[in-house]
């Protein structure tokens, strides 16, 4: 399945998802943005989908806004429009989506483009990859949920003088930060993702949905409403088809093969 500007591919109940607007380094405008939230839209409804691979075609991840969009007054939709219906629409489906997403940051990833990766599950990156939250450099402010996640991964005094200054963060620097997983050699990049996501759609989908909404639940949630939560999903992991599996496996000394129910 594919159109002008994303890609999909299912393989070994993995989805991946390519932004494919090269030629714009895989900036966004209006039709990629509401194009990617239907194809998570059916990832999310595709019991065949266990884990979601999130790329780029070509030299980058994601430059962020296609300013040529806002510039232009025949295709500018206006800032309300763009953040209300494509960026934070992305981000919400994200975090909601109940299975693993993975940000596989394949070059430059500014802007929109650094905190979309940010807001996914596992972020890995290559060597050469960097970020930057280049919004201040044209006289914005951060958004797509970098004022939210940000400041949780790295700390409030580094985020503050990314976010002020739109330094470049260099892949290295950023796992060092906490700011992702992962750097993986450029030439093991795409064998090594493949793996990573390969392993999440075998595992236990049910409990990692159950893991992710724990904890995006913990961003705000006081020690006793994360407790009663944490009680709450446990018990109903434990009635799982996979739970169960993977007790027996373990008895039996054996690979489980979990099914994601």
């Amino acid at each position: 399945m594919s159109n002008n500007s994303i890609l999909l591919k299912i393989e070994e109940k993995v989805a991946y998802i390519t932004l494919n607007r090269p030629e714009v380094f895989n900036s966004f405008n209006r039709d990629m943005a509401l194009s990617l939230q239907s194809i998570m839209d059916d990832c999310e409804q595709n019991d065949a989908v266990r884990a979601i691979v999130l790329t780029g075609k070509g030299k980058a991840f994601c430059a962020g806004q296609d300013l040529k969009e806002v510039t232009s007054p025949e295709l500018n939709p206006g800032f309300k429009k763009i953040l209300d219906e494509h960026y934070n629409p992305i981000i919400t489906r994200i975090r909601k989506i109940s299975k693993p997403v993975v940000a596989a940051v394949n070059g430059v990833a500014a802007g929109a483009g650094a905190n979309i990766a940010l807001a996914c599950d596992v972020v890995v990156a290559h060597e050469k990859v960097s970020f930057i939250q280049a919004f201040s450099l044209i006289g914005l402010v951060p958004d797509s949920a970098g004022t939210y996640f940000l400041p949780r991964l790295i700390g409030f005094q580094k985020a503050s003088a990314l976010a002020m200054l739109g330094d470049k963060v260099s892949a290295e620097e950023a796992e060092q930060l906490g700011m992702i997983y992962k750097v993986i050699p450029l030439e093991n990049f795409e064998e090594e993702v493949d793996a990573l996501a390969v392993k999440l759609a075998n595992m236990p989908t049910k409990a990692l949905g159950f893991i992710k909404k724990l904890l995006n639940q913990s961003m705000t949630n006081t020690l006793d409403e994360q407790l009663a939560l944490e009680s709450k999903l446990q018990i109903e992991a434990a009635q799982s088809d996979d739970y169960a599996e993977g007790v027996a496996a373990f008895i039996e000394k054996r690979k489980p093969n979990f099914k994601g129910k």
